[in-house]
């Protein structure tokens, strides 16, 4: 059934969990689709996995806009969320409009996602009225990761909770339709989750949200280093893609690559033709450099 704005949120209603992942390429996005994931979202995490930044920071609209694109072109039901990347929308409402309607228009995706509570509220009613479909998102928000001073788990004590509170219902009554919270304690995340009637997605947040969400690279262990706590690794994908390029290498040194069965098949009397056309051309050059040679020679 192809997910919309509609079903996502009577999923909510229903008690039944929604599934999102982060996606960036076609090939990928057509795997998840087949699989029935619920929600696709064009993260700015694609600076960190795609682009090898160190932060989501230096993330621009076009940026987005490409992997949008190429990820719609994958997909019949799963619903397609497109981030907006730092400076889109923060700068003005109508900066906020303009951008979300380029990731619309131009990426294909079906609702957009911002960073923020009640302080990009403006931002969230303007691009609802612009009939777009908004995901805001709360508690650890990369795109502020120099003012939190790193990735740190928000809303610990009484005056941060109250604040992340107050943001969920600031958003949902600004128009949002779905609310993503990271690294949010499990419990605080739970009882937003009761306080709203959009649905909650959660990246380490505790399964009391309506969803959650992963990036695709970390849950299939494609990374090395660093695992956040809140991962889990649902396939060793990162070494197997390791092994076969390691295997491809070495037949390709060995000549095990490509085999018999890889190549195709030519008649013997057009190649043997080809051959002698070659050879005697091969002759007919011989010749004349010998020539011209020869006539240096008795120049000199």
């Amino acid at each position: 059934m192809k997910n919309t704005v509609t079903t996502l949120q009577n999923m909510k209603k229903e008690g039944k969990k929604i599934s999102m992942l982060t996606c960036y390429d076609y090939t990928t996005a057509c795997l998840m689709d087949e699989a029935g994931i619920n929600g696709i979202l064009v993260g700015d995490s694609l600076g960190m996995t795609m682009m090898g930044y160190e932060d989501t920071l230096p993330v621009t609209v076009e940026d987005i806009i490409h992997h949008t694109a190429s990820v719609s072109r994958g997909l019949k039901n799963t619903f397609l969320v497109a981030d907006m990347p730092f400076m889109s929308y923060q700068t003005s409402v109508y900066d906020a409009v303009k951008n979300a309607g380029r990731l619309i228009k131009e990426g294909h995706a079906q609702a957009v996602k911002l960073e923020g509570g009640a302080s990009v509220c403006k931002q969230i009613e303007a691009i609802v009225k612009a009939d777009i479909p908004v995901v805001a998102h709360i508690g650890l928000t990369p795109q502020s990761i120099n003012a939190f001073g790193g990735f740190k788990v928000q809303g610990k004590n009484i005056d941060r909770a109250k604040q992340l509170l107050e943001d969920a219902k600031a958003v949902e009554e600004a128009g949002a339709f779905m609310v993503t919270l990271e690294c949010v304690p499990e419990r605080l995340a739970t009882l937003i989750s009761k306080e709203l009637t959009i649905p909650t997605i959660g990246i380490g947040a505790g399964n009391g949200c309506d969803g959650q969400i992963l990036v695709y690279q970390d849950m299939l262990n494609m990374f090395s280093g660093f695992k956040p706590k809140f991962v889990k690794h649902f396939a060793n994908i990162g070494e197997e893609m390791k092994r076969a390029f390691k295997d491809y290498d070495q037949e390709v040194k060995s000549l095990a690559f490509p085999a018999e069965e890889n190549n195709f098949k030519i008649d013997d009397q057009v190649i043997e033709a080809l051959e002698k056309e070659c050879e005697n051309k091969n002759k007919e050059i011989e010749v004349i450099i010998n020539n011209k040679l020869n006539s240096d020679e008795v120049n000199a």
